[in-house]
């Protein structure tokens, strides 16, 4: 820490002796604080997702007072303030679409308020990734805080996973394995605790990204939402934040090429969600970071799977957390690593991952004898994604990877509800299941439905998964040869839209081609025929996204919002 005290960002507002420090100040003591708390300390925001109807969030308030106390504790000053909460299960029509719009209210919120440095509290799916976003935008010192996992599902003395067994269990009652009454039994013993889902997630996959990247402290992935350890790195944080303003250490500091690269590999080698993808792409731009799609596959597909975790695996967070969390994975894989770049800890990787150990070889493996030989994200391009789709391997079936099959599609999402499970759907095991009108603008916002449900009748015969491709997203904790964020999206004429039933289609996913077989002069006069989508959005957030966002190659993130603005306010408010 150095020993020179740094001006403070919010002195402008407290520490003015004249009419506007007179209103800073008197309106704030209006709370109970008295007078010197307004005298040189750092102002910390504590930028809170809270909500009873995010469950992932609904305990971060109590989480929030254990990083006040170590705000207090360290000489600082900390202030809640509230950023909106994306409930992945709750929010209609999808969590995705206001991810961007919760980026812009944590960034204006930032900028706006007399605050020197920031903690993130967030954990459901997309808010700590738009939390990130919009704290990079602004650009003060910065540490995030996940909710953390949910405790272990039980159900008839197994351990069952959060939206990993629910996908298993609905295509079991609809093949005629389970009754519709012990799918219903499963539904409280699958959510046991707060937190996140206890599979590896969307949210502990960013949880377990904020780690790699440098910008939590050691053990924020894994220690379960209700365990005390988590108040207790709660509080750490809250001490360190004060230390990161004092000594000018700011969110650009640690979010360097080579932390994105530390990201993409651990990302890989935890069987990381497909979602993180889209993620650090837009939190990449934010900072200026040049990160492509190609960068995923390049620097992870060749990875091992080392984390046994549902659903790549068999276990669930609250077991990664017992084998030895990240700091015994990253310590496995220290030979891939940067280890040398610094965290918010004031430890170098090296230093914050040093001791790690696996406890437990099950869940944990060595690159010497992983999980699974392929694990990462592998980029796919040919004529039905120019711009690049993705596929997750350690999730695929093997035989499956390399197929050729018949096209069954479906042109939205509400016709393909329509005739999954009708009879009459001409589709066997080997036809190829295409899913349009999904993207980032024509949905609108991504939703998570590319993890198509089979076909009832393909379920009574005992099959258990097909190719399936669309421009949508799924979720982390979906599974099967599901082909996602197809580039650019139908809605914009990218060529997906102009696949029809019974075109061949071919994946060869270690060659990482995707194509129809259709000749290109067919296709040509095809793309003739297509009428461009029209929205009859208006008014609102969602026209502005609509106009604005880019394609999943490029983060999703809205066109106008890359970049960073800065902290700086140049004119008073009275």
């Amino acid at each position: 820490m150095s020993d020179k005290p740094r001006p403070l960002r919010s002195a402008h507002s407290y520490g003015k002796l004249d009419r506007d420090g007179f209103i800073h100040r008197s309106w704030m003591k209006a709370q109970g604080y008295p007078a010197d708390v307004f005298d040189g300390r750092p102002i910390i925001g504590i930028c809170n997702t809270w909500s009873e109807i995010t469950p992932c969030n609904s305990h971060l308030r109590e989480i929030a007072e254990y990083v006040k106390r170590g705000v207090w504790e360290a000489g600082g000053l900390p202030l809640e303030l509230p950023a909106m909460s994306l409930g992945e299960t709750q929010m209609r029509p999808t969590a995705m679409l206001f991810r961007n719009l919760l980026a812009m209210e944590v960034e204006e919120s930032i900028r706006g308020n007399p605050i020197d440095g920031v903690v993130l509290l967030g954990g459901c799916d997309k808010t700590t990734p738009g939390q990130v976003m919009g704290a990079a935008s602004v650009d003060l010192p910065t540490i995030v805080v996940s909710s953390g996992p949910m405790l272990n599902g039980k159900f008839k003395g197994k351990d069952i996973g959060s939206g990993t067994d629910v996908w298993k269990f609905s295509e079991a009652v609809r093949g005629g394995e389970m009754s519709p009454a012990e799918f219903f039994a499963a539904e409280s013993g699958m959510s046991r605790s707060r937190g996140t889902c206890n599979t590896m997630g969307s949210a502990s996959s960013f949880a377990a990204v904020c780690e790699a990247l440098g910008i939590a402290l050691k053990w924020n992935a894994t220690i379960p939402a209700v365990d005390a350890n988590r108040q207790a790195m709660a509080h750490a944080t809250g001490r360190r934040i004060v230390d990161l303003v004092r000594d000018g250490k700011r969110l650009s500091h640690f979010l360097t090429r080579e932390a994105f690269e530390n990201a993409i590999r651990v990302h890989a080698a935890i069987g990381g969600s497909t979602n993180t993808v889209i993620h650090l792409l837009a939190l990449a731009g934010r900072v200026g970071v040049e990160l492509t799609l190609d960068d995923f596959d390049r620097l992870g597909g060749d990875m091992p799977l080392l984390a046994n975790v549902k659903p790549s695996g068999e276990y669930l967070m609250e077991d990664l957390h017992y084998a030895g969390g990240m700091p015994a994975l990253m310590t496995e894989l220290q030979d891939r690593l940067h280890t040398h770049v610094e965290t918010v800890s004031g430890q170098t990787i090296a230093e914050q991952i040093e001791g790690g150990e696996i406890w437990n070889s099950d869940v944990i493996a060595t690159t010497e004898n992983p999980i699974k030989d392929n694990s990462g994200i592998w980029v796919l391009r040919g004529n039905l994604a120019p711009d690049g789709a993705i596929i997750k391997p350690s999730a695929a079936s093997p035989a499956l990877l390399k197929h050729r099959g018949k096209a069954v599609v479906f042109e939205t999402i509400e016709v393909f509800k329509e005739r999954i499970d009708d009879p009459e759907l001409e589709v066997d095991a080997t036809s190829v299941l295409v899913l349009k009108g999904c993207g980032p603008k024509g949905y609108p916002g991504m939703p998570e439905v590319g993890n198509m449900p089979l076909p009832a009748k393909l379920l009574e015969q005992g099959v258990t998964d097909m190719v399936r491709i669309s421009d949508a997203r799924m979720s982390g904790t979906a599974f099967g040869t599901v082909i996602l964020h197809a580039s650019p999206e139908t809605s914009v004429g990218g060529p997906l839209g102009l696949v029809r039933t019974g075109d061949t289609i071919e994946l060869d996913a270690e060659a990482r081609t995707l194509n129809v077989l259709v000749p290109e002069e067919g296709l040509a006069r095809r793309s003739t025929e297509i009428v461009p989508a029209e929205f009859d959005t208006t008014r609102g957030y969602v026209a502005l996204h609509r106009r604005h966002v880019l394609q999943a190659h490029l983060g999703c993130d809205l066109d106008f919002l890359v970049g960073k603005s800065g902290d700086e306010v140049k004119r008073e408010s009275h």
